[in-house]
């Protein structure tokens, strides 16, 4: 079926234009376009990216359904405009074996309405003791492009080593959690003032610095890449800009509530804002937006972690690590980073979609609008408000920190290979899916 995008403007340039859309390719760029018989989305005004990419998300399929799907998180990441997410590999049984990572992709591709690239662990069981099988894992219908321990980190620095040559023979990349667990016994909220005066256990700056430092060294001498999950602190992008500064193969992911929240919000004791690495303060918040604007960090992750309620509404020492994030990505860029004057919406196109597709190495994501190129697009009202609902959200799960937060900017209609997955909020499901 064809799709016409009527009035929008590509990247948030120029004038109004149309983009025809068939056979999962664009076909046509202008006005006064012959349409034929082609479904038309009146999108006057709006603004057309490419489809985002997202290189951490949590689905808890297989094992914790309660929380969360690969059908409802597909769901959620097509109303937030991806056309493409990474399932991290802490489900039960952990994805460290094909028939984890084979079984991701293939339920992904039956949902279809994003495709959930799985992410494989670096070690047996996350336990960091041996390493999986990642040629396996790379080779089979999954193809695996990125190995993590998410949630863990790989601290055993010869363990890590191994795993980076072993990537480097492979062509795949290792994503590390950087977090010094010697250092975070017993921590739940970042290391200062804040945390001191409501009696919290400190989670300090230097966990996640150290394995930076040490991780961007690994990666120096195995000739491997390197990337780092949820960067969190000041100290991390000066440690990402010099390691760059010596050539070494090492990019960076930021999280939409680390751009937004610090640790102000934990005066409530309310277990919601609890997440790993934790919110930290405004000096490290502003280095993050920076970073991401000047290019020290690559692109935007949302760590999408759905919870159970009795997970999260209990004591805050009590509650698992997380929030949701996919449909709120977008609206948390444009406040941080658009509106600021951070990034243009080329920029938001390279930190949601170009950059994320370049380290993993997607060929058919993040690519240009233009003729020719296949149709994988997000389109964007960037006059929209709207206000967020936990309950109204696609995930299972409701543990965003966001709730009655008013945004401006929403996407409206995300397409798949030309097929229309989300739009005006509903979700269009493939025939026979």
């Amino acid at each position: 079926m064809s799709v016409v995008l009527t009035g929008v403007l590509v990247y948030g340039e120029g004038p109004e234009t149309d983009i025809l859309i068939d056979d999962g390719q664009i076909v046509a760029i202008g006005t006064d376009l012959e349409v034929g018989d082609a479904e038309v989305v009146d999108a006057r005004g709006q603004i057309v990216l490419p489809g985002f990419v997202d290189l951490h998300t949590h689905l808890r399929e297989p094992g914790r359904e309660d929380t969360e799907t690969i059908e409802t998180g597909s769901a959620a990441a097509a109303l937030g405009g991806y056309t493409a997410v990474f399932a991290m590999a802490n489900t039960s049984p952990v994805a460290d074996s094909v028939v984890v990572t084979d079984y991701v992709w293939r339920r992904g591709q039956e949902v279809g309405l994003v495709d959930v690239h799985p992410v494989g662990a670096v070690t047996v069981g996350l336990e960091g003791k041996q390493l999986a099988e990642m040629a396996i894992m790379a080779a089979g219908v999954g193809k695996v492009r990125m190995f993590s321990d998410d949630g863990h980190c790989v601290d055993d620095p010869l363990i890590m080593r191994r795993a980076l040559e072993y990537s480097s023979s492979l062509g795949v990349l290792i994503a590390q959690h950087a977090e010094e667990p010697r250092l975070t016994v017993g921590s739940i909220a970042h290391e200062g003032p804040t945390a001191a005066r409501l009696g919290l256990a400190g989670w300090p700056r230097v966990a996640e610095e150290s394995i930076v430092a040490r991780d961007a060294l690994l990666a120096r001498d195995a000739g491997a890449r390197v990337h780092i999950c949820h960067a969190s602190t000041a100290g991390t992008v000066a440690l990402l800009a010099w390691a760059r500064g010596q050539g070494i193969s090492i990019t960076a992911e930021v999280t939409p509530h680390h751009l937004l929240l610090d640790d102000s919000r934990l005066e409530t004791y309310d277990a919601i804002n609890r997440v790993n690495p934790p919110l930290r303060e405004t000096s490290d918040v502003e280095a993050l937006r920076r970073g991401l604007a000047d290019g020290t960090i690559d692109c935007v992750a949302t760590d999408h972690a759905p919870h159970a309620e009795q997970d999260k509404c209990c004591e805050f020492a009590q509650a698992k690590p997380g929030m949701l994030g996919l449909e709120t990505a977008l609206s948390i860029v444009v406040q941080t980073m658009v509106e600021p004057g951070l990034l243009d919406w080329r920029g938001v196109a390279r930190v949601m979609s170009e950059r994320p597709a370049e380290i993993v190495g997607l060929p058919d994501q993040g690519r240009p609008i233009e003729v020719g190129e296949i149709a994988n697009l997000t389109v964007v009202d960037p006059k929209a408000c709207w206000t967020v609902t936990g309950k109204k959200l696609a995930s299972v799960a409701d543990n965003t920190p966001f709730e009655s937060m008013t945004f401006s900017a929403k996407v409206t209609t995300t397409l798949l290979r030309g097929r229309i997955t989300a739009r005006d909020g509903v979700i269009r499901t493939p025939t026979g899916a």
